[in-house]
């Protein structure tokens, strides 16, 4: 049986490896093609790319070179990840002599460290900074297998209860509120015509809860909410039927039945407040819109947090469904903008107050209550006092 060899520069990649991913929850980037070179990713951090390089820099113009290439790589995990800046910071283990790393101190966004043992860290004043237990958190009593078995087998650890915490969040289950309010929408839709005279009948919107001034002002503020599953004309119900059941099954999933109805039910009576402020009192109004921009505006929110599924879903679904309203615009002139963008903006607001499963803080959902209740408020006043 061969001896397995650890060297010096081994250990301190470890340690470094198991400090940031253990110890600052950093996820590793899977590159093809990198080799000697670890990156890691915390899009909330102070840094949000870290590469831990393992492999031997001769000079400057090797230096250079990496740096280059370093940038390139960085560009495109940005447009990966809809990000803007993007703090990084490598630490070479393995500088040669012939390397002046003070001739690149001024490159933007991106730090360089030359680190020969952990005990270098603390020479870089803004990596304690940002990270103060750094040096402390880095040393260990075990040497050689053994340093090697317990690192491995902690960050194993942690790998295997994010593993479990993505595939909870991710994995897609049945959506039986989306469904159900299909079929809502569904009976509704159908019912204006076997108990009324069509969906583009005005007296039989009204009579099924299409949202009218002069109701609202009798105090009839439910249709804020029944409007939301009353659809004008075949076309409408497709559209929005289609859109909810494509983005409805993934919020649905991502948040839970109960965060996913409050959104929804949240965003369409929102949507409508901000419809009225604007509505002519004799215009009728009617549809799932505002309810469905507020499941995009939490679709984005979601995606916030989870930015490596937001690039791929913006291509698939929130893109393919923006040019789909769009459409829907052309062919209803009479479209409500104003329903649209209250839903869109409250859907943000109370995905931030139900929280991400795994991702957001507790301050973080009372400022999302904080600033969902203060927007309710303020359509509350422009809809009805202003």
């Amino acid at each position: 049986m061969n001896e397995v060899i650890i060297t010096k520069n081994d250990e301190i990649v470890m340690k470094l490896i198991h400090y940031f991913i253990v110890k600052q929850k950093y996820n590793p980037i899977i590159l093809h093609g990198a080799k000697d070179e670890v990156w890691l990713e915390k899009l909330d951090g102070d840094y949000k790319i870290i590469r831990i390089v393992s492999g031997y820099i001769h000079n400057d113009e090797q230096l250079n070179y990496d740096v280059y290439k370093t940038k390139q790589i960085i560009k495109n995990i940005k447009k990966r990840t809809f990000s803007i800046d993007m703090q990084a910071l490598s630490i070479f283990v393995n500088l040669g002599d012939n390397v002046h790393l003070e001739n690149f101190s001024e490159i933007q966004n991106i730090d360089l460290l030359d680190v020969k043992t952990t005990k270098d860290l603390k020479k870089y004043h803004f990596i304690l900074d940002s990270f103060p237990n750094i040096e402390k958190e880095t040393t260990f009593k075990e040497k050689g297998m053994n340093l090697f078995m317990k690192i491995t087998g902690e960050i194993n650890q942690i790998s295997e209860i994010e593993s479990k915490k993505n595939a909870d969040v991710f994995q897609l289950k049945k959506p039986v509120v989306t469904y159900a309010i299909l079929l809502i929408n569904t009976l509704l839709f159908f019912g204006m015509y076997f108990f009324g005279k069509g969906s583009k009948d005005i007296q039989t919107l009204l009579n099924f809860g299409a949202i009218s001034i002069p109701h609202l002002q009798m105090g009839e503020y439910f249709r804020l909410l029944t409007s939301a599953f009353l659809h004008i004309g075949i076309l409408h119900f497709l559209f929005n039927n289609y859109a909810l059941y494509v983005i409805g099954s993934q919020i649905e999933s991502f948040f839970g039945k109960g965060k996913y109805l409050l959104i929804y039910l949240g965003s369409a009576i929102c949507g409508n407040l901000l419809s009225i402020t604007f509505l002519p009192e004799n215009v009728l109004s009617a549809g799932a819109s505002g309810a469905i921009f507020g499941l995009l505006g939490s679709l984005l929110y979601f995606g916030y947090h989870y930015r490596v599924y937001l690039g791929s879903v913006m291509k698939s679904q929130i893109i393919p469904l923006l040019l789909l309203n769009l459409g829907i615009g052309f062919l209803f002139p009479s479209i409500d903008l104003s329903a649209h963008i209250g839903g869109f903006l409250a859907g943000i607001l109370l995905s931030m107050a139900v929280g991400v499963k795994y991702k957001s803080s507790k301050t973080e959902r009372i400022n999302g209550c904080v600033l969902t209740a203060l927007y309710t408020i303020f359509l509350l006043y422009m809809a009805f006092f202003h």
